[in-house]
């Protein structure tokens, strides 16, 4: 499921909630809703409704955790791609060839990552492996030094592409996300539902009450939709911008 059927899903239930509790309380005999009777309710809803706001809590520091994580190597790899470039442009004439060769791995990771955006001519294919950036890492290899100069450019340009190779299986691990477990959802879910139901057992039905529980209810669909969209960092109204790939390319066309 998306984040925007999650969050009409999470918007629903305590929406039903309420309405449940409003039928209900018309039918429930006036025992049922006395002093003692109500005290008890209020404090297992209130029980809930702590376990809920700290569950909630949790996950959204979690995914905002993981999508700073990502986001902040995403960034460091762009900056890495640059310096590899220069690295590579200090070695010499001998290394341009590699340099033509970082570029196309790099657009053609970007024309994949967002297919939509101008990133220039389509890339075409070339005799690299499956992995290009270990294949990347045997032709910096395959330098022949001629001085001490030449021979640390070289080891420098390992280490970044050692560190690249590192980064892009975070990355390729993160592209599609971690869904939120169901079990999760299914009890936050369920708990929001009593948890509106039972607010609106005691009280008469009226625009006021109406607007405090909507809103209410909309702002648990809206933690659990910005649990989901952190959770997906490369997809989703809160994915990560495509501005610095593209300033990537900028300078390493200069």
């Amino acid at each position: 499921m998306n984040s925007l059927t999650i969050f009409a899903l999470a918007l629903l239930c305590p929406l039903a909630g309420v309405c449940f509790g409003m039928t209900f309380r018309r039918r429930l005999p006036e025992h049922h809703l006395s002093r003692d009777s109500t005290d008890v309710i209020k404090l297992a809803t209130g029980l809930m409704a702590t376990l809920v706001a700290l569950v909630l809590g949790l996950l959204v520091s979690s995914a905002n955790s993981f999508h700073g994580t990502v986001e902040s190597e995403y960034k460091q790899a762009l900056a890495d791609t640059i310096q590899l470039d220069r690295y590579l442009e200090a070695y010499g004439p001998e290394a341009r060839e590699l340099r033509a060769l970082v570029r196309h791995i790099v657009v053609q990771a970007f024309q994949q990552r967002w297919p939509d955006e101008d990133f220039g001519p389509k890339e075409t294919a070339r005799t690299i492996g499956s992995e290009p950036l270990i294949d990347l890492e045997r032709r910096i290899l395959g330098l022949t030094p001629a001085d001490a100069a030449q021979k640390w450019f070289q080891s420098q340009a390992l280490q970044l592409t050692q560190r690249l190779v590192a980064v892009r299986q975070l990355l390729s691990s993160a592209e599609s996300g971690r869904p939120l477990p169901p079990p999760i959802l299914f009890v936050v879910l369920v708990c929001s539902f009593a948890i509106f139901a039972s607010f609106s057992l005691f009280v008469q039905p009226n625009p006021t009450v109406v607007v405090a529980l909507g809103g209410s209810a909309l702002a648990v669909a809206g933690a659990v939709f910005l649990i989901v969209e952190l959770n997906t960092p490369f997809s989703g109204l809160l994915q990560l911008s495509s501005a610095p790939a593209h300033a990537v390319l900028g300078a390493l066309t200069r």
